[in-house]
């Protein structure tokens, strides 16, 4: 098959293009705003074509030549303080790459969703797949997963031939991935130093927080079980495991301080507004609010098994961020 790639090079794009190069299966065209450099003798043997493109600005139907399915993973997390970027990236891009699916005649789209399109959930019964996405509160991060939900139930309206699969994950991590993920969500005063846990003597947890994560290996598994089998409509994606206040502490190796998600969100503000954080405090109110996770769909029509746990997909981003590690790819480089 012949499998188009949007936002390639980012954190789950990159897991995705290990596991469909996987045994020389598929031919994939891999599309990032900014393309790894490769000699010139890597770019010759490898098995993925780049194409440098903006979905929210570029001319997308020639990427789709003769492409069998699309998986599309194109997002921008900042700048939170220009929203009229994200939006042209995240909203806008999405549509023109539907609309491109549309006139090339792609078969399939399989698009990463996010459990923050869900809407709050004020209990610890897992939801499936049927639960509203309105998005789990007012951050622009929630507020735009949410419109992508209508816009593939628009498309979807139509019915005209595409099969459509939404995938929706609890917060995905891997090690190289997490000096990308500590400048997004903590920025330049969040330093690797500060992730040794010999110096951390004791971890704030914000009360009521219970946390699913997913590998990004895994995610990139059921991406590609999507695109391979017969399947349409929402999958969730979680590991074994909610890591609460007791197993948090378990993992950085420190005693937890329960604090106030007001605290929490009210310092997260102070900080977005004086331009010291990069993100805003209604991103704590969403990790505080977004429901548990079902994953029985995924595990029976995908037959996905997450080989990592809760556990280790969080050990792999602390490590990693301990450690500066990352990738050659440009959004992942240390």
């Amino acid at each position: 098959m012949r499998v188009v790639v949007t936002g390639a090079s980012g954190n789950i794009g990159s897991a995705t293009l290990r596991e469909l190069t996987a045994g020389g299966r598929h031919e994939v065209v891999a599309v990032a705003r900014r393309r790894p450099e490769l000699s010139d003798r890597a770019a010759a043997e490898a098995s993925v074509t780049w194409r440098p493109a903006d979905v929210g600005a570029d001319d997308l139907d020639p990427l789709l030549d003769g492409a069998d399915a699309v998986v599309h993973l194109a997002w921008r997390f900042q700048p939170t303080h220009r929203p009229e970027e994200t939006w042209r990236t995240n909203a806008v891009g999405t549509r023109r790459l539907l609309a491109a699916v549309r006139r090339r005649g792609v078969r399939a789209l399989v698009c990463a969703s996010s459990v923050a399109a869900y809407s709050p959930a004020h209990h610890d019964d897992p939801v499936d797949e049927g639960w509203e996405t309105d998005g789990s509160s007012s951050a622009a991060y929630c507020r735009e997963k949410a419109y992508n939900e209508r816009a593939l139930d628009a498309f979807e309206a139509t019915g005209e031939g595409t099969r459509v699969v939404r995938v929706r994950p609890a917060f995905v991590f891997q090690r190289s991935a997490a000096s990308e993920q500590r400048r997004i969500f903590g920025g330049a005063l969040v330093r690797p130093w500060m992730f040794d846990r010999r110096l951390i003597p004791a971890l704030p947890v914000p009360s009521g927080l219970r946390l699913q994560a997913v590998h990004a290996e895994d995610v990139a598994r059921a991406l590609v079980a999507a695109v391979e089998r017969p399947v349409a409509g929402a999958f969730n994606l979680a590991a074994p495991g909610v890591l609460r206040r007791s197993e948090l502490g378990e993992l950085v190796g420190a005693p937890t301080v329960e604090v106030p998600p007001r605290l929490v969100s009210g310092a997260l503000d102070l900080g977005w507004l004086t331009h010291l954080l990069p993100v805003p405090g209604a991103l704590a109110d969403a990790l505080l609010a977004v429901p548990l996770l079902a994953a029985d769909r995924a595990r029976t029509e995908l037959d996905w098994t997450p080989q990592h746990t809760a556990a280790e997909a969080v050990e792999a981003f602390l490590s990693g961020a301990a450690r500066s590690a990352g990738s050659g790819m440009p959004p992942l480089h240390p």
